[in-house]
């Protein structure tokens, strides 16, 4: 077998991982196969042998979003909420633990799977960009390949978003690798065995990526907010600009302007976005005017990330007998409190009955609520992000329009039922930046953002090394945290494979 499969059947294997009483190992990624590919008229080996395998190549990068949750959902969650100060870890396995206390290293095996899955990801990615334009087939025409690469391009440059602002410097692959041979192998083996290369890097690959998916990614389309479209890809460019190796607040301020060209508003109602319907056999609404981008599951063929946070309101006792992950924290309650928002919170939290008591006493428990039935949709990105990015922008920019970010908070703010922000706070630049913190925490909870808010204004210490003489449900910090923390440790199975990656520093 050419070493190529057996490289790709190792970076496909998943590695056992438990919680308390949980596997999210139920679906776990098929190993390469030479089957996979197609034999083209001429007789001659090729991996879409016709129009038919490509769109079934791209129909799986896109169940991804719904097949796939734990990484790019479920564990992202643990990273954003409990490793912030929205959350505990809701569990006491030792591979959640760690996101709550601080004592993450690189043995964690939430890590190591995410590492591996994201990879895969991209290689499904590269797979269809490295190959389509060698399909002869003229039924696929010219336009079809273009837009297949564009939305290629889109989910690659959404993976590797997620994987830098974990690791920082990350393997950048954008290419398939050949096959090992006596005269290939100085040239081949750094294709298996790659180097990190720099976040700089990788935000110019995404940047990249997304510039050349502009032109022929589909148009937002209201009725279908699963395509990765030219408002994903705005979204994204907007997201990057934000961050500090590419920051250019102008450009984050340009991209979120075009989100809204595009038609994008907020929801009416804010439980239009997580509610159900009356009778709780379905989601509320799907497709809303705020939603972005969204993996949507319908009755009988249902998401199960509710097993993992709480109650699923169509099946209430099922997976129900153990202790749930990212338990809302007694900071966060206190937050919605003080600021009198009930609207998001009573969307936000939820408080059962349990049989378990680690967080809260077991008759009245708190649980995260914006995953409520097998029937959820999951929102990737919403209209609501997008404008409090802008928001920032406005504030952070080189001439602050603070104004301007008033605005967008008091839009926020009016949708949820609660006051605007006063004259002074308006007229001070500390004071619109906290209170722009402050309302994407409460409008962005349990949605995989706060950790990534702190990291990205540097506020990583002063937040989280104060919550834990505040809050009294979490448990005692292990470290400090400190500016090696705002990245997470490379996976150490990951090292002991490839000895050209290197740990990050302070792990």
């Amino acid at each position: 077998m050419k070493l190529k499969y057996i490289f790709l059947g190792i970076l496909t294997s998943s590695s056992l991982f438990l919680t308390t009483s949980c596997s999210l190992d139920f679906d776990p990624v098929g190993a390469y196969s030479e089957a996979t590919e197609g034999v083209n008229e001429s007789g001659e080996k090729v991996v879409f042998k016709d129009k038919a395998a490509v769109v079934g190549h791209m129909q799986t990068i896109y169940n991804q979003l719904k097949e796939r949750q734990e990484h790019w959902y479920c564990d992202l969650l643990l990273i954003s909420e409990s490793h912030s100060d929205n959350a505990y870890a809701g569990s006491t396995g030792a591979e959640v633990l760690p996101f709550e206390n601080n004592a993450i290293d690189g043995s964690n095996s939430v890590l190591n799977r995410d590492w591996e899955r994201y990879l895969v990801d991209v290689a499904r990615a590269n797979r269809l960009l490295v190959n389509i334009d060698d399909v002869k087939d003229n039924t696929l025409t010219s336009a079809e390949r273009e837009r297949y690469k564009a939305e290629s391009k889109i989910f690659r440059a959404m993976v590797y978003f997620d994987m830098v602002r974990l690791w920082g410097s990350i393997p950048l692959i954008t290419t398939e690798a050949g096959d090992i041979t006596a005269e290939t192998i100085e040239e081949v083996y750094p294709q298996y065995f790659p180097k990190q290369n720099t976040e700089l890097e990788i935000y110019q690959q995404i940047e990249k990526d997304l510039l050349e998916a502009l032109p022929y990614a589909p148009d937002n389309n209201p009725s279908d907010k699963t395509l990765f479209s030219k408002s994903v890809a705005h979204t994204l460019l907007a997201k990057i600009y934000a961050e500090k190796p590419l920051r250019d607040y102008t450009k984050v301020i340009q991209y979120c302007d075009a989100v809204t060209a595009a038609g994008f508003d907020l929801a009416d109602e804010f439980s239009d976005l997580f509610g159900m319907n009356a009778d709780n056999t379905d989601a509320k609404m799907r497709n809303t005017k705020e939603s972005i981008l969204e993996a949507q599951f319908f009755p009988g063929s249902g998401n199960w990330c509710t097993w993992m946070f709480g109650r699923n309101l169509v099946n209430w006792d099922e997976q129900f007998s153990w202790s749930k992950w990212v338990t809302p924290s007694r900071d966060l309650v206190k937050a919605f409190e003080t600021e009198g928002d009930v609207t998001r919170y009573e969307q936000s939290v939820v408080w059962y009955k349990c049989t378990w008591s680690i967080c809260y006493p077991a008759d009245n428990y708190a649980f995260m609520y914006k995953i409520r039935s097998a029937n959820s949709s999951i929102i990737k990105f919403r209209y609501a992000d997008v404008l409090l990015l802008k928001a920032e922008a406005l504030i952070m920019g080189a001439s602050p329009n603070l104004s301007g970010a008033a605005d967008i908070i008091d839009k926020i703010r009016t949708r949820a039922g609660i006051s605007k922000l006063s004259t002074s706070v308006k007229g001070n630049k500390e004071s619109m930046l906290n209170a722009l913190l402050k309302e994407r925490r409460l409008e962005l909870a349990f949605e995989g953002q706060r950790w990534f808010d702190l990291v990205r204004l540097d506020k990583v210490e002063e937040v989280m090394n104060a919550v834990y003489s505040k809050d009294s449900g979490r448990r005692a910090q292990i470290y400090k945290f400190d500016n090696n923390s705002y990245r997470l440790p490379v996976p150490q199975a990951k090292i002991d494979e490839n000895s050209n990656l290197i740990q990050n520093p302070g792990y």
